[in-house]
């Protein structure tokens, strides 16, 4: 296989329907979760930790719903794509958090606390979301291949 062809492929992975309607859903979840997790931030004072987890909690389980049923148009019944689901989002959220975190407390470390978890939590969102949707395609919503 081409180099050219593996790009291809690449690319096709981030600019088909599938990925479009992830898109859509995701816009949902973000309006939703980015208020929550910024007011619960800097108007409640709760933690990094809680408020950026706070996001993920009440965004995903519209989330699974949507892409479930939507997205992936996953026919599978019962607790395994729940639970892929489940360990694909806690997966992607510590992965994505925990890059961004210390990344941003590096580069902005002449600027306040405040300043370096609001823009690392804008980061985390980014990294979670490509994660995610390599996640929920590959793993989670996985199409089957058996008959």
């Amino acid at each position: 296989m081409s180099i050219l062809t593996l790009l291809k492929d690449k690319i096709r992975l981030f600019t088909d329907k599938t990925f479009m309607k992830f898109v859509m859903v995701g816009v949902i979840n973000t309006i939703v979760g980015t208020t929550i997790m910024f007011v619960f931030y800097n108007v409640l004072g709760l933690s990094y930790w809680i408020s950026s987890a706070s996001n993920y909690f009440f965004g995903s389980i519209c989330s699974y719903i949507l892409n479930k049923h939507f997205t992936f148009q996953n026919k599978e019944h019962g607790w395994k794509p729940l639970f892929r689901f489940t360990i694909n989002i806690l997966t992607c959220y510590l992965l994505a958090y925990g890059i961004a975190k210390p990344v941003m407390h590096w580069i902005l470390s002449g600027y306040s606390v405040t300043i370096q978890e609001n823009v690392s939590m804008a980061l985390g969102m980014c990294l979670f979301v490509l994660f995610n949707y390599i996640g929920q395609r590959y793993f989670a919503f996985k199409k089957s291949t058996s008959l």
